[in-house]
């Protein structure tokens, strides 16, 4: 039997407990806040989207960054293992549109009282409101440096063979994700990779998306172009897109940000939104013409109606040069066809990112090649192992990374 610390009581850090705990190992699972979970209580906007349904190869191809890191950590503990071991904890899951898995109750909360329930069956010490304010270490023959447990900020320290860092990145800080792994990390030599927002809202240079702030395009096809290779699309997908008071948010946004993010400042960014990607440019031309016959005394801004949500209205008008107040049988062929182009192709420039603190994920952290990928140990430092969103590897909306965080804290100390 081993002694392991676990920092950090997040989706990883649990999975990690539960897992050492299960081989035969006793365990301590370290959490600053009041509760454990913290972070997984808010994800899913509250539903918690614990993994996706897709086919384990399938998963590769969502991981953004250092995808192939991920094999062994996916294999051993795929997606459909998530489902199994959360149906076997009693929590009944269901799958939705794109293979979306949420826990039945659709209540994170649930996800969060199985998770605690299985950390006091297995015996699991948790101890709440203690952070770790860095690693005791001594002097080692292979690595260098040798982990042998950690020191708290309140004072005192807890020995241990192995420490398994399960801190998370920077955003969303009020859930407890300060970088203070990255930090412990760094203290034995590991190399932290650039810390950056993902998945989160764009900025956009045209006061237009703050005028649709709070309107949502339910099923919009979206691309994305650069200056530099502006017949090349950098991002394209089809979902839902937000309006915000700062530019653009929504699934298909948060994906596109982490796909895109680091261009922003390169060069100028366009986003294209096709409004009715149903209908092709000339069948949304005949679709017009029918609304235009059937009110052809009213004014234009009222004819829309039933064509595009009442908010948009007045700003496609606008783009087309077209009054509010113009009759529909004022409106010329040419005045038709640059609302047709409008919706088929509503273009907005992309500026920036919001702030990482806002950033549903962090990108970046602890170089994956400085880790064993089979056991999520540090190359570094003997008796330290790392899971979750402290490593570099981030992946797209849709459970993706969630199931990094259960693959990878499966994975951690499980050469012990």
């Amino acid at each position: 039997m081993k002694k392991i610390v676990v920092v950090g009581g997040g989706a990883a850090g649990i999975m990690a407990a539960l897992r050492c705990s299960a081989a035969g190992h006793d365990v301590v699972l370290l959490e600053k806040n009041e509760k454990l979970g913290k972070k997984l209580f808010i994800t899913g906007k509250g539903r918690c989207n614990l993994t996706n349904a897709c086919d384990v190869s399938d998963l590769f191809s969502n991981v953004v960054s250092n995808a192939r890191f991920l094999y062994s950590a996916f294999y051993n503990f795929s997606n459909q293992d998530t489902i199994a071991f959360f149906e076997d904890l009693g929590l009944r899951t269901k799958e939705e549109r794109g293979g979306r898995v949420f826990p039945v109750s659709d209540k994170s909360s649930d996800v969060i009282r199985v998770l605690s329930g299985e950390c006091r069956r297995r015996g699991v010490q948790v101890r709440l409101n203690t952070e770790a304010a860095g690693l005791l270490t001594e002097s080692g023959a292979e690595t260098g440096k040798i982990v042998k447990g950690v020191s708290l900020s309140g004072g005192g320290q807890i020995l241990a063979d192995a420490v398994i860092l399960a801190t998370g990145g920077v955003s969303y800080p009020s859930t407890g994700s300060t970088g203070d792994g990255y930090r412990m990390a760094e203290s034995v030599g590991h190399v932290i990779r650039p810390v950056r927002a993902g998945l989160t809202g764009i900025h956009v240079k045209e006061d237009t998306a703050s005028l649709l702030q709070g309107l949502t395009l339910k099923n919009c096809f979206i691309y994305i172009t650069g200056e530099k290779n502006p017949g090349r699309h950098l991002y394209e997908g089809m979902g839902e897109l937000l309006f915000t008071h700062y530019g653009v948010s929504g699934p298909l946004v948060l994906s596109a940000s982490s796909l895109i993010g680091d261009l922003l400042g390169e060069q100028e960014l366009k986003l294209h939104i096709d409004l009715k990607p149903a209908l092709s440019a000339e069948q949304l031309d005949k679709r017009i013409l029918r609304d235009f016959d059937a009110a052809p005394n009213v004014n234009i801004k009222n004819a829309l109606v039933h064509l595009l949500p009442k908010s948009l209205i007045p700003v496609m008008l606008s783009l087309c040069g077209i009054r509010e107040e113009d009759k529909v049988n004022q409106i010329s062929r040419e005045q038709r066809g640059r609302l047709r182009g409008c919706c088929k192709d509503f273009v907005l420039t992309l500026t920036s990112l919001r702030p990482i603190g806002e950033a549903i994920i962090t990108r970046g952290g602890i170089s994956t090649g400085e880790v064993d990928p089979g056991c999520m140990a540090s190359k570094k430092a003997e008796g330290l192992y790392f899971a979750g969103e402290i490593l570099d590897v981030d992946a797209l909306t849709g459970g993706y990374n969630l199931q990094i965080a259960w693959s990878t804290g499966y994975a951690a100390c499980s050469n012990l």
